[in-house]
């Protein structure tokens, strides 16, 4: 079951293990079950700390728990944790043998006592790469807190399950039977989730804090690259981020960021996070900003922050990235979630053997719209425009496919649907004026993003996009606020351009911070009087 190549990986991480592990498996007899059983026999053969029974009575076949001998840990997984969930499982095998979690210790204390009984359920598919830390983060609860307990399902395999729960996007989560939360989440956000005096606590320490000479507000690429710049300079640098790692979280394949020839957004993400960490940077994470104050007369811009809390600094970098564009069209809102998706990578596994649309014809549709046609019945792609503006290899290769439609001049009017999930669609015939309706269970949109800047409007200068106006420094309209990557008039959104503009807003930052009029006590100070 195992790729020889893992193997010795496998074995070199379980070499980590303090405790026994035992593997409790619950099987069929069906092909998923004999693949189950070989899998647990390879990861058994890595470590003779690891056992393995198959006497297991879970209501879930193929499923298996990890825990010690005699001891359930809460853990579970109903399918193959392969492709994108083998780093889940590997944690979970660590962690249950008493391999120390890499999480801060307040986050430790407070899961621990996280009081009563939490049962969580998650549904995920093996091609999303949201649902990994989600899977993750519930795991390592479990195991820290035995009132805790998460089942890892594999949405494609369970079908009946999730039809009959009307999942359509994933990762889901169910809490003691009930939906908990949808898309990605890790430790900290499910404790904001369940503690309720946790948000409460971080904005009080957060008031606390002194002022930064450079504030970075959101943590991408360009975000990331700003603190660092920053802090390389020896200034006090602090970062604000609603989630650190941005839009590239949510990135499949990446092949064009230099030096790196492949990799994937949530490995590239947690590599920034760790590069930034590495220097005496202050990040504040899972804090949305609402309001950016100008510095008024003690030379001080202030952001103020959804929690009530403030920043003050003597500096801003304002990186905060972009959205998904949405259709804006009746029934969009309604069936976000149930049907309506966005990201064809996470959600793709659930339409298997459906039909299913791809609004955009961009690189991004015409990409999602050839992934799809891997696994959904039929795929209908629609363009507003006369003719499709994906690059010419990937048109060829959509047109291709025998179970792909191209509809160009094709204004999507409506999202159609049961009111409890989507069944068509409405466009309209931009060269006819005719109104035509689609059959389908899915609808992927791909039209491009929105820069994060609605918190900004009436405070600095905005295109008629409203991305922030900067000039060739990165400077924006205000002084001592700078901006940089995908929610500025910077042409061409690319990873590594964000990466250059923040290199760069961080140094006009420095250099608009050393021209700066000396405040008189500090220059007694330095001075020695």
């Amino acid at each position: 079951m195992l790729d020889a190549a893992l193997i010795p990986q496998l074995k070199a991480y379980l070499e980590k293990l303090q405790h026994p592990v035992e593997l409790v498996a619950t099987l069929g007899e069906d092909e998923s079950s004999a693949r189950m059983r070989e899998l647990l026999g390879d990861i058994a053969a890595c470590s003779d700390k690891v056992s393995v029974r198959l006497d297991g009575d879970d209501a879930r076949r193929p499923s298996f728990s990890i825990g010690r001998p005699g001891v359930d840990m809460g853990i579970r997984f109903a399918g193959l944790p392969m492709g994108h969930e083998f780093t889940s499982l590997v944690l979970a095998l660590l962690q249950a043998g008493g391999h120390p979690p890499r999480i801060e210790a307040e986050q430790i204390d407070a899961i621990r006592a996280l009081p009563g009984s939490w049962d969580f359920v998650t549904y995920m598919s093996l091609t999303c790469q949201n649902c990994p830390e989600v899977v993750q983060a519930l795991n390592l609860m479990a195991v820290l807190n035995p009132g805790i307990r998460h089942v890892t399902v594999d949405g494609a395999l369970f079908q009946d399950e999730v039809q009959s729960r009307q999942i359509m996007a994933v990762p889901s989560v169910y809490l003691n039977g009930e939906p908990f939360g949808q898309g990605r989440m890790g430790v900290a956000d499910i404790l904001a989730k369940l503690d309720t005096g946790a948000a409460v606590r971080e904005a009080e320490k957060i008031a606390t804090k002194d002022a930064f000479d450079v504030l970075v507000v959101g943590g991408g690429p360009a975000g990331a690259a700003a603190a660092i710049y920053a802090a390389r300079k020896g200034i006090r640098t602090g970062v604000v981020a609603e989630r650190f790692g941005g839009q590239v979280l949510d990135t499949a394949g990446i092949e064009n960021f230099i030096s790196v020839p492949e990799t994937e957004g949530p490995r590239l993400a947690a590599a920034m996070e760790q590069h930034v960490k590495a220097y005496e940077v202050d990040v504040m994470n899972l804090q949305r900003a609402e309001q950016l104050i100008p510095a008024g007369a003690d030379g001080l811009h202030e952001v103020r922050l959804s929690s009530g809390a403030s920043l003050k600094a003597r500096s801003v970098v304002l990186s905060t990235g972009a959205r998904w564009r949405e259709l804006g069209v009746p029934g969009e809102q309604q069936y976000k979630g149930k049907g309506v998706c966005f990201c064809p990578h996470c959600d793709g596994p659930l339409f298997k053997g459906q039909r299913v649309a791809v609004i955009g014809g961009g690189n991004s549709g015409v990409e999602a719209a050839i992934d799809l046609a891997g696994i959904v019945a039929h795929v209908t792609l629609l363009e507003f425009a006369d003719t499709l503006r994906a690059d010419a290899v990937l048109q060829a290769r959509l047109r291709s496919l025998p179970n792909v439609t191209v509809i160009t001049h094709a204004q999507t009017s409506a999202v159609l649907g049961d009111g409890q999930k989507v069944n068509g669609l409405e466009y309209t015939d931009r060269r006819s004026g005719q109104t035509h309706t689609v059959a389908l269970q899915g609808l992927f949109v791909q039209i491009g993003l929105l820069p994060n800047t609605d918190w900004l409007k009436g405070t600095l200068s905005l295109s008629r996009h409203g991305e922030i106006e900067v000039n060739p420094r990165g400077e924006t309209s205000i002084p001592g606020v700078f901006a940089a990557g995908d929610c500025t008039t910077v042409p061409y959104k690319q990873i590594v351009i964000a990466v250059g503009e923040g290199a760069k807003a961080a140094l006009s930052a420095f250099d608009h911070l050393i021209r700066l009029p000396v405040d008189a006590a500090v220059a007694e100070e330095v001075s020695g009087g």
